[in-house]
């Protein structure tokens, strides 16, 4: 992958905003179990950083993918995997269909405020027994006259407390299931009917909102569809590859600072009489972890090269995606044991890192099925 003067400026832009406007408050936010969705997103917008790769008619740079991997990795520097993730549900989950499918009306309510950083919006795909499984949700959406009356929940919705929107993903009928029976609908959150069942506590991601939202009876109007009746999932699916890499990007960045913050302390840490850093056992394992990345980050650019030339990438997003929800697992455990018991405090960046990077290998399709993605590619998954 070749990074010209512009990628470089675009990264230097994102680092600025990350350095001013979140990593000074993330502790204070992390205390507090939320962060100012708002005025986080209005910055990046003000920036022009929430529309890298949509259209300059809905307010965005109309650049390719590079450009926005190259800003996602830059937001692997946010001190938490929360609000970074917050961002990336605004940037590349639940705007892509909205501008690729979406009507001019829905475009001009929705997209272009969410571009500016005005509205924050929600992917609402999840649910308690539909998570990586996207075909087997249960919300519905009937037809009552020139509305939908949508039923049902979603859960671990980012966003979902102090969201203005959300692209929900829902049944708009029975037949063709369970793969074009599906829509994707606007639906705004202050709409009567649409209720937070409660704010979820989590391990990690403390100051991201993760909500329960609960739809009873909620009637909007049919206009308020992205594209074609029936054609949620496809829509879904198609966005979902660029989602992974925009997953990598961030997670590598990540898992490379808290390499990096490990070294200096092992430099610093003496014990019996040498610091830790000289012990062969650490170094290698240090120097094996740091092999690693480098691997999947050459992944990542070898899958964003085949997406630019315009060819099927979903088997190497799916095993770039796999390979560093792996690595989520593994490196931080390992890492924390060289931290000893201050591993064990709270505030220590590397035990946070501990408790959110292994959300990696669930978010945006869990391991397993990555694996099942790769063999299907591969046309040695079993047919029957």
């Amino acid at each position: 992958m070749i990074w010209t003067q512009e990628h470089d400026e675009l990264r230097r832009l994102t680092r600025a905003v990350v350095d001013k406007h979140v990593n000074p408050y993330v502790d204070e936010w992390e205390a507090e179990g939320i962060f100012p969705a708002h005025k986080v997103m209005k910055a990046f917008g003000n920036a022009g950083l929430l529309g890298i790769g949509k259209s300059p008619e809905d307010g965005g740079m109309g650049l390719d993918l590079s450009y926005q991997i190259a800003f996602a990795e830059e937001l692997g520097t946010i001190r938490t995997m929360g609000i970074c993730s917050a961002i990336g549900v605004q940037t590349n989950m639940c705007t892509p269909a909205l501008a690729n499918h979406g009507s001019d009306r829905l475009k001009a309510e929705f997209l272009v405020p969410t571009i500016k950083g005005d509205l924050v919006g929600c992917i609402g795909v999840s649910e308690a027994g539909a998570g990586s499984d996207v075909a087997s949700l249960k919300t519905t959406a009937h037809k009552d006259g020139g509305d939908y009356i949508i039923n049902g929940s979603k859960m671990w919705i980012t966003n979902g407390i102090q969201g203005d929107w959300i692209c929900l993903l829902v049944n708009t009928g029975t037949e063709n299931a369970p793969h074009k029976n599906k829509s994707l609908i606007v639906l705004p959150l202050d709409t009567p009917g649409v209720s937070v069942g409660k704010k979820l506590e989590k391990v990690g991601y403390k100051s991201s909102d993760t909500a329960l939202l609960f739809f009873d009876d909620v009637r909007i109007p049919q206009a308020n569809r992205i594209g074609e009746e029936g054609r949620g999932f496809i829509y879904q699916m198609e966005q979902f590859q660029e989602e992974r890499l925009f997953v990598v990007a961030r997670s590598w960045r990540m898992l490379d600072i808290a390499i990096s913050e490990t070294i200096d302390y092992l430099r610093q840490r003496i014990a019996f009489g040498k610091p830790l850093l000289d012990n062969q056992a650490i170094y290698f394992k240090i120097a094996e972890m740091q092999t690693r990345i480098e691997g999947v980050r050459a992944l990542l650019y070898r899958a964003l090269e085949v997406h630019l030339a315009g060819q099927d990438v979903t088997k190497l997003a799916s095993m770039a995606k796999y390979t560093i929800g792996r690595m989520s697992m593994e490196i931080p455990m390992e890492l924390t044991q060289f931290w000893g018991g201050q591993a064990m405090m709270d505030d220590i960046f590397i035990s946070r890192v501990h408790r959110e990077a292994r959300q990696t290998a669930v978010g945006g399709g869990a391991n397993e099925v990555m694996l099942q993605v790769i063999a299907k590619q591969m046309g040695i998954f079993p047919k029957s």
